[in-house]
């Protein structure tokens, strides 16, 4: 069982061995346009062009996005099919098509609080109250719409991609991929080796034990659209607890634990802490009251992965919101 990791941040490099070489052998032309593109160097001879691309993980339906809406394949600067053979050492250019942003998802300007910013990723920190994405509750000012209106600014020919997801109270980091394939590379992670996501809570109660995990499944509460419960024809979810601190504030037991997430179940960390009997502060939905903070003290302060184009790993840290600091600060000795 590990704990929530507190490195810094990892910047964002090329290093050696990267499919990414210099875009030097790039013409002009394709140099001048804002689509997302991607460099590989060949290294085998009699391999198709086709069978190369699923290699280094694009999927057949990019392919057929790329044929189709106005993407291009280029072996060293010439267009072709995915039925050509290539030599070592040639080059090949995948030039992914523009994609048209979602009708229903409004760009607008705002405050945006990026953590860190390249050309295929967007890392977030989202404060409490905010939306990720544009609900019935919600419709406007979420990070999708700030963001869409980030791409119009810039003339990125791309749509939202949302890779990792926060409930509107919840404060913390936030992953987005800036083009369809990153999506899908990130995705892919997400489902084989897994992100590393480190929550921050306070709960009500003491929890006795210091460390331990949670393994139960979870599905959608009888006559909700909104809650989820443990119940066991349910999803397998799985959380591990470590308890960081117990202290007392207005006169309530309190613990404050980290939390890493191995799936990610609807409300996964508010339904596990339900079902251990110690509801998140603020979180009147799950049990929990609002005596001591005005939501859910639910803060994602840790998430890593591998970089998708480099596959270097990388690792951000967001630090606790003046609100859940606070309910820490005032506690009763």
């Amino acid at each position: 069982m590990r704990r929530c990791a507190s490195e810094d941040s990892v910047r964002f490099r090329s290093g050696q061995g990267s499919t990414i070489p210099s875009l030097q052998v790039m013409s002009e032309a394709i140099m001048n346009e804002k689509n997302f593109t991607l460099e590989f160097i060949v290294g085998q001879d009699q391999i198709l062009l086709r069978e190369f691309l699923h290699e280094h993980g694009i999927s057949k339906r990019t392919l057929t996005a790329v044929k189709y809406d106005g993407g291009r394949l280029l072996v060293n600067g010439t267009e072709q099919t995915v039925r050509h053979m290539l030599r070592g050492g040639d080059v090949v250019t995948v030039q992914f098509p523009p994609e048209v942003p979602s009708v229903g998802l409004v760009p607008e300007t705002g405050n945006l609080a990026i953590v860190y910013e390249d050309e295929a990723i967007l890392i977030i920190d989202k404060p409490a109250g905010q939306g990720t994405i544009p609900s019935r509750d919600q419709p406007n000012g979420t990070v999708a719409n700030l963001v869409a209106g980030k791409f119009e600014a810039e003339q990125v020919p791309s749509t939202v991609h949302v890779v990792t997801r926060l409930d509107t109270d919840t404060s913390g980091l936030v992953c987005m991929a800036k083009n369809r394939h990153i999506h899908h590379l990130l995705s892919e992670q997400m489902q084989t080796t897994g992100f590393d996501r480190c929550y921050i809570a306070i709960v009500e109660g003491y929890i006795r034990r210091d460390a331990f995990t949670i393994e139960q499944p979870i599905g959608r509460k009888e006559g909700s659209i909104i809650e989820r419960t443990v119940r066991q024809d349910g999803q397998y979810a799985r959380t591990d607890v470590h308890v960081l601190d117990r202290f007392e504030q207005n006169g309530i037991p309190h613990t404050s634990v980290s939390l890493q997430l191995h799936t990610g179940r609807t409300h996964q960390i508010r339904v596990h802490m339900q079902w251990l009997g110690h509801p998140l502060a603020g979180d009147d939905l799950y049990g929990g009251t609002r005596k001591s903070i005005h939501r859910q003290a639910l803060h994602c302060a840790t998430i890593g992965f591998r970089h998708p184009l480099t596959n270097e790993p990388m690792t951000f840290t967001s630090l606790l919101p003046a609100d859940m600091e606070q309910l820490k600060i005032n506690r009763n000795e």
